[in-house]
């Protein structure tokens, strides 16, 4: 192996470790987000793990990819190494561009889902309303036919 292809290999294995601290950024600042009795985070270490797991795999895919597999002593290291670059280096810049993207593209997607969902619900009670109105000589009259069905004549 080539000293190029190795030095890519570890540059690539950095890049792992940053991608890692990102996922792993993003699953915390998910949980720290939700409420206090939320089901995700009542399952935030399962979460946690799965999130851990996935970057195992894609560590190991982005390894096939450029080394067929081939598991050398200095990738844990370039992985931490990237971790700590994240940590101190690209911290901030991916957690401004999150919040942007949170600001520009989800809370509006959000606010249309939402928008839609109200009207639809108050569609719906709109529809139940007008129907039960409509029934309701209906009910009437059927209640009244229903208690002379089944009096008793004996008294």
């Amino acid at each position: 192996m080539s000293l190029s292809v190795q030095f890519l290999s570890l540059l690539a294995m950095i890049g792992t470790g940053i991608g890692a601290g990102v996922f792993m950024d993003l699953i915390g600042t998910g949980v720290d987000a939700t409420g206090k009795k939320s089901i995700i985070r009542k399952y935030a270490v399962p979460i946690e793990v799965v999130g851990w797991i996935v970057i195992g795999c894609a560590s190991f895919y982005v390894l096939f990819i450029v080394r067929d597999g081939a598991w050398r002593m200095y990738d844990p290291v370039a992985q931490i190494c990237g971790l700590l670059l994240y940590a101190s280096v690209f911290h901030r810049p991916f957690r401004f561009v999150g919040r942007i993207l949170n600001m520009l593209i989800i809370k509006p997607i959000w606010f249309i889902i939402r928008l839609v969902a109200k009207i639809i619900y108050y569609l719906y009670k709109v529809i139940v309303k007008i129907v039960s109105f409509l029934l309701t000589p209906f009910i009437y009259l059927y209640n009244k036919v229903y208690e002379s069905l089944f009096k008793s004549d004996e008294k």
